[in-house]
This record gives structure tokens, C-alpha cells and sequence, in this order.
């Protein structure tokens, strides 16, 4: 990378956007670690600063749009106009389907579609004028599979996917591709919270017996699949599901 490229993850705190804003801070991206909760986010930061890497932590709601654009403004004010975009911020949630108000529908939607919406909208005129752009969205491998119980949860990450498509349709001309990585089974915070409540059916290591890698996946799974939708070498993939899960979807 003859110059440094910005790139924005949201949700990057924890977890999988962890992973992935350290992975794009090694490959030479100044990285803009978004979060609503700002000290993960400085905490994350300062780990990629210490590793010698390019990274600020930058608060914000995805489900926001003034919250949306004011960051994107502090980002581009740090680093200068943002090339990539990892769309990682999310909520999840466990409710029978009756059960589901309308504010829990809309809390998950508005967090983990529109909240990508929003943050499209924002950085695709940078990618647009510099005729070159990367867009990963996170969705979920419970989006092509189902799964009981998370009715709005498995909505908002397939709609992610639907915005995927279709958006890769309308900016490929642009220089611009968008893919989406549907993580299955990884072993994050999200995941044990899970596990302790006693939602998984299951234990971790129980569902890794029957996944056929034999193993839950890492962070680090995922940012590596992220890490490479984002080189210059990628230009011919967009539109595209790229599952990572250990076999466990095929």
C-alpha cells in the first residue's frame, strides 16, 4: 500500500471488530475504531498504537445519523477521507416470537440495518470520488440458516445481506465492492453470554464437537476473511457471501 488508506469499524471494541480493526491496523490502514461504548473502543486504540500500528477510538450510535455523520467528520479530520468500511456494530437478542414488543424490533433493527445504512451513506461519497472503496458487512450464518427464537435478530442480518447485493450491484461501476462475511458459531463475549443463559442448546464445547473443523472459530477467523475482502487484490469479488464456520453452513 504505497499510501496509507483510512478504514472505519464499527463495533470495534470487542469481539469481532476487535479482530478486525487490529488485522486492518497490521495491513497498513489507519484504523477508526467506532464504538457506543468509548472506552472499549480507546482500550482497542491504544493496543493497535502500542503495536506500532495507526488507530483513534471515535463514539458513536450506528442507529443515529447525526451520530452516523459527526463521527465519520471526526474521522476524516484525523486520518482524511475513508476508503473501507467494516460494518460490525450489532445487538443481538433471544425472545419468542409473540414476545417480541415493537421496541425490541425496532432496537434491533435500527442498530444492525439502518445503522449500516447510515454509515454507507456516509463514507461511500469518499470512496466515489477516489474511484477505489471497500464495504464488508458482518452479518450472521443464522441469516441463511434460521434460527428460533431471534426472529428480529435474523431479520436485520438478512436484510444486511439484501443490502449487500444490491449495493454491490449499484457501486461496482464505482470502484467500490461490498461483501458480507456471515460469521457462524465464534467464540466471542456475544457467545458466552449466550452460552451462560442457556440459549446455545448447549455448551461451546458441545457444538464444537459437531462443528467438522471441531472447533469454535476466533475473532481473528473472521478479521483474516475482512483482511483480505479489503486488498486491492479482492477488486473482482463483490456481491458476495463469504461464510466462515467452520463447515457448519455450506
Amino acid at each position: 500500500m504505497t499510501t496509507r488508506r483510512t478504514a472505519v469499524v464499527t463495533g470495534g471494541g470487542s469481539g469481532i471488530g476487535r479482530a478486525c480493526a487490529v488485522r486492518l491496523a497490521a495491513d497498513g490502514f489507519a484504523v477508526a475504531v467506532l464504538d457506543l461504548n468509548e472506552d472499549a473502543a480507546i482500550r482497542v486504540a491504544k493496543e493497535i498504537a502500542e503495536a506500532g500500528h495507526v488507530a483513534a477510538a471515535f463514539r458513536a450510535d450506528v442507529g443515529e445519523r447525526a451520530a452516523v455523520n459527526a463521527a465519520m467528520d471526526a474521522v476524516r479530520q484525523a486520518f482524511g477521507p475513508i476508503q473501507v468500511l467494516v460494518n460490525n456494530a450489532g445487538v443481538t437478542g433471544t425472545h419468542a416470537f409473540m414476545k417480541i414488543t415493537d421496541e425490541l424490533w425496532d432496537r434491533i433493527i435500527r442498530v444492525n440495518l439502518t445503522g449500516a445504512f447510515y454509515c454507507c451513506q456516509a463514507v461511500v461519497p469518499d470512496m466515489v470520488a477516489a474511484g477505489w472503496g471497500r464495504i464488508v458487512n458482518i452479518s450472521s450464518s443464522s441469516a441463511q440458516g434460521g434460527q428460533p427464537f431471534m426472529v428480529h435478530y435474523v431479520s436485520s442480518k438478512a436484510g444486511l445481506i439484501g443490502l449487500t447485493k444490491a449495493l454491490a450491484l449499484e457501486l461496482g461501476p464505482r470502484g467500490i465492492t461490498v461483501n458480507t462475511i456471515p460469521p457462524g458459531f465464534v467464540d466471542t463475549p456475544m457467545l458466552r453470554d449466550a452460552e451462560g443463559r442457556g440459549h446455545l442448546g448447549g455448551s461451546v464445547d458441545e457444538h464444537a464437537q459437531r462443528t467438522p473443523v471441531r472447533r469454535p472459530g476466533r475473532p481473528e477467523d473472521i478479521a483474516a476473511a475482512c483482511s483480505f475482502l479489503c486488498r486491492d487484490e479482492a477488486g473482482y469479488i463483490t456481491g458476495q457471501i463469504i461464510g466462515v464456520n467452520g463447515g457448519r453452513n455450506t
